[in-house]
């Protein structure tokens, strides 16, 4: 049985498997039809219990320096992981926003290549030679 179903690591060790069960009530034949799905896909028992995860230790005001000292990235802009403005970001993947510069096919392929998928190429290709 587990054979037929690689991706389900339940059904690897016979002896935990949940025996097969109807629920009460049901119209005419629904239990057999219940029974009969659960011995083509057995019902898997329960998630084991996971133990909390330990929260991560708490940073004390004042324990990261001082507010106003310096910066310590004076070369960074301020909008730098933004999907806007200037700096690296998602959008751009690492080539800077500048209004009026940066082209919509510049701004297509950066996506594509974050996301790529046929229609997005066929837009670009589009673009490209009707010169967007």
């Amino acid at each position: 049985m587990a054979k037929n179903y690689p991706n389900r690591s339940d059904l690897r060790n016979p002896t935990k498997k949940v025996a097969k069960a109807a629920a009460t009530g049901q119209a005419y034949g629904e239990a057999g039809k219940q029974m009969a799905s659960q011995r083509v896909m057995p019902i898997a028992p329960p998630p084991t219990t996971v133990a909390p995860q330990q929260a991560p230790p708490r940073v004390a005001p004042g324990q990261l320096g001082d507010f106003s000292r310096p910066t310590e990235r004076p070369d960074e802009p301020v909008t730098a992981g933004m999907n806007f403005g200037a700096g690296p970001n998602a959008m751009q993947s690492g080539v800077p926003f500048v209004p009026g510069r940066n082209s919509a096919i510049e701004e297509l392929k950066a996506i594509y290549r974050m996301f790529p998928n046929d229609d997005l190429a066929d837009l670009i290709d589009s673009a490209v030679r009707e010169g967007l």
